[in-house]
């Protein structure tokens, strides 16, 4: 893939050469040199002219799937298999007919590449789960992803931000030294400044950096003052010659740089690089004690694979590590990123997903097994180098979804879980069978549940919303409690609700004393909980008809404290209606205070006056 191969790219290729002859000389040059495009012209010509064979379809196929052309790749791959083939030539063809999400050919082609290859950890792994597409779709969405303004027309990708700027690669200038690879020029690292309103600044070039070869992607050190890039081992004259073809065939290095007067100054090559194979694609921990990174040197699983390497307060590096089989498979894993709390994201084409490159997530402190990050993220196209800010809860991503390397925002989606355990308050005993409403912060209901044996219900919710729950269960008063915005993981509430206990006489039904505030008719807290009784009687016998009478306390004139009670009045009975009792099963009035219960006229004390304003209910039938 291009993406793997864009900074590997003078590595020779080892196709078969038992097809080789005079007449595919020239475009086997071209293949070895890498500039795929005049390549594929070749051995197109061969074609046309009667002169080709398996061997010439193959190197076809794999110059389209070099240059990520899946149509054509796909073509050529087809007409190759017509022949016998190596294995790995049926798993690329099986990546390119994921890629135009043509999956049950590609499957077919998985199975010859399984039974050539049973050994191979990829054929492994889809052995053991054929058809794992329908949940890899149905996956949760993790990320929000959108398209950067900050793309040019050519290549663009590698993002990460770093304080306010955001470091990448492109091949946006308008004239240089074309690659062959893909005939556009060669990569430079550029950088572009977020600005106050979450748009950035036109990128500029980091001319202390660039060559005249390609450069990036980036990591710097969290204090800024340190930054490892790639480039090429030309810069510090490892390479291999090959005098016959008068070719130089250099590597991929890793260099690094720190910051002078707001330049980057003293760039060194990383001292594990070697002209034999790759180092490239940093990515420096919070600590700037690991730096993790992507290589073919000796010890790699595959072609490409994730390694990490220990940073010595000295400035010295210990021995290279990889990061074994968990995460590195026979085929190409690059592009990690670590963020500051130890989780690595990477691309793979050797793990399962939708085809070319897909970006895994891996908990390192965990220990866990990688998790393909599902649509949108991933694509049938080329998705990588994914990059997180925790600071900023910035995410960056690229992908050749749209037909070339683009940079997308990949703001993860915060989820979390809110587990909910009901009670009864007198005795805390578990309330299985009790009904639990969700709501938002404008009490719009967004999930009903019922709990279960042990009293509790789970919802999955996103984060930084304001949730509201309440609990009801027959024979006990309704709870509510709000909860503060959530920051991921499980929150526990629990909620004690209260049993009814209603007195029924043969003239009125005995609830505690609902009060009002001094000189007000709203429904408090406490009333609602009382009143909630009613209704709950109310409900069980449909013959129940109440008259509500409200009461003040002796303080104000007398036509004023009618008023007063028989707006209480009211409000008790719209209360009661509000929850589903028929208005004609319920009527009030208010009678001032005519009929104080404690008549202490003007000497009475506050309790006194508490004890007046109360609501009674009558039997009506």
């Amino acid at each position: 893939m291009k993406k793997i191969n864009i900074l590997l790219f003078f590595i020779l290729s080892g196709f078969s050469l038992w097809a080789q002859n005079k007449f595919t000389k020239v475009a086997d040059n071209l293949f070895e040199r890498f500039e795929y495009v005049k390549a594929a012209k070749e051995y197109s010509l061969l074609v046309e002219k009667g002169k080709s064979d398996g061997y010439v379809y193959k190197q076809l196929g794999e110059c389209y799937y070099n240059m990520f052309n899946t149509v054509e790749s796909a073509k050529w791959y087809a007409m190759a298999i017509k022949t016998e083939q190596d294995a790995e030539t049926y798993f690329n063809y099986a990546q390119m007919l994921k890629a135009n999400i043509k999956y049950e050919e590609a499957n077919t082609q998985m199975k010859v590449f399984a039974a050539k290859a049973p050994t191979d950890q990829r054929a492994i792994a889809f052995n053991k789960n054929p058809d794992y597409l329908p949940s890899l779709i149905e996956k949760d969405k993790l990320f929000e992803v959108k398209f950067l303004d900050i793309n040019s027309e050519k290549s663009d990708f590698g993002a990460a931000l770093y304080g306010d700027a955001l470091y990448f690669s492109s091949a946006r200038k308008d004239s240089g030294k074309k690659y062959g690879w893909n005939e556009e020029v060669f990569l430079d690292i550029y950088q572009s400044n977020l600005k106050a309103d979450g748009s950035f600044s036109e990128p500029t070039p980091v001319s202390e950096l660039n060559t005249t070869y390609h450069e990036g992607p980036v990591s710097i050190t969290s204090d800024g003052n340190t930054i490892y890039f790639s480039s090429e081992s030309f810069n510090s004259k490892l390479y291999e010659k090959n005098n016959a073809k008068r070719l130089k065939f250099g590597q991929v290095h890793l260099f690094k740089a720190t910051k002078k007067n707001e330049k980057w100054d003293a760039i060194t090559a990383m001292p594990f690089n070697d002209k034999k194979y790759s180092t490239s694609n940093p990515s420096i921990d919070k600590e700037g004690k690991t730096l993790y990174f992507s290589s073919n040197m000796p010890g790699s699983i595959g072609g490409t694979d994730i390694w990490k390497v220990q940073v010595n307060n000295d400035g010295t590096y210990g021995t290279p590590e990889n990061l074994g089989d968990k995460i590195n498979t026979p085929g190409d894993e690059n592009f990690p990123f670590i963020t500051d709390d130890n989780v690595l994201y990477f691309a793979s084409n050797g793990l399962t997903g939708f085809g070319g490159l897909d970006v895994f997530i891996v908990d390192l402190k965990k220990n866990d097994f990688p998790i393909n990050a599902g649509k949108p993220v991933n694509t049938e196209k080329d998705d990588f180098a994914l990059t997180y800010n925790t600071t900023r809860k910035l995410g960056y991503l690229s992908s050749n979804r749209s037909g070339e390397d683009h940079i997308y925002s990949s703001i993860p989606i915060c989820k979390g879980k809110i587990k909910v355990v009901v009670k009864n308050l007198n005795d805390d005993s578990l309330l299985p069978n009790s009904k639990v409403l969700i709501l938002d912060e404008n009490n719009n209901v967004i999930g009903t549940q019922v709990t279960n044996e042990n009293g509790e219900v789970i919802y999955d919710v996103d984060c930084e919303k304001i949730y509201i729950i309440e609990a009801y269960k027959d024979g006990y008063v309704t709870a509510k409690t709000s909860l503060e915005k959530l920051t991921g993981g499980t929150i526990v509430v629990n909620i004690s609700i209260k049993p009814i206990d209603v007195i029924i006489t043969e003239t009125e039904i005995i609830l505690n004393p609902i009060y009002f505030d001094f000189d007000k008719s709203n429904i408090t807290k406490q009333g609602a909980e009382e009143l909630d009784k009613l209704v709950y009687v109310m409900s069980q016998n449909d013959t129940l008809k109440i008259y509500v009478k409200s009461h003040t306390d002796s303080r104000g004139d007398d036509k004023y404290n009618l008023n007063l009670s028989d707006k209480r009045a009211k409000s008790t009975v719209q209360y009661v209606i509000s929850k589903g009792i028929d208005a004609s099963r319920i009527s009030g009035k208010g009678f001032g205070e005519t009929e104080l219960k404690i008549d202490c006229k003007n000497n009475c004390t506050e309790e006194q006056n508490a004890i007046n304003r109360r609501s009674e209910f009558l039997l009506v039938k």
